[in-house]
């Protein structure tokens, strides 16, 4: 039995309503604001459909399963701010609610005694390490010893 009555919510359904909006969204955005809004769209369906699950009867457990994916979105959201976006105190606010959000993430599941998972380095860390390696050996700062 899911929380919601099949009837009622049908997760691939909405999920379909959600790309078709996306759809829409990305189109009537500008060249500039339509991988922001692919994005945000795509974080939003995720969020979606991971926030659909079967209640376990521990209404505490029901609430971090449903709370863990609406928070992940946030951050998602917050990400794509950050990758895209150009005004300064809303960047600042986006780090804020990533820092925010894996802290609530952390603190629900420990609340549940769920392990948390492995810590893992950010999507830019990650691109920035794999631009490192990707240089050409003439961009890579080169590290020769002196003579003595």
């Amino acid at each position: 039995m899911h929380l919601f009555p099949r009837s009622a919510f049908r997760p691939k359904a909405a999920l379909y309503a959600v790309a078709l909006m996306s759809a829409a969204t990305a189109l009537a955005a500008g060249p500039r604001e339509a991988p922001f809004m692919a994005e945000n769209s795509a974080a939003m369906a995720k969020m979606m459909a991971a926030m659909d699950i079967t209640p376990l009867g521990d209404v505490d457990a029901d609430f971090v399963a449903m709370m863990v994916p609406h928070h992940q979105g946030a951050i998602d959201m917050a990400q794509a701010e950050l990758r895209y976006g150009r005004n300064e105190q809303l960047r600042r606010m986006a780090q804020e609610i990533i820092v925010t959000q894996q802290q609530e993430i952390a603190a629900m599941r420990l609340a549940v005694g769920q392990p948390l998972p492995p810590s893992v380095p950010s999507p830019d860390q990650q691109s920035s390490a794999v631009q490192t390696e990707a240089q050409p050996m003439s961009l890579q700062p080169m590290h020769m010893q002196e003579e003595p």
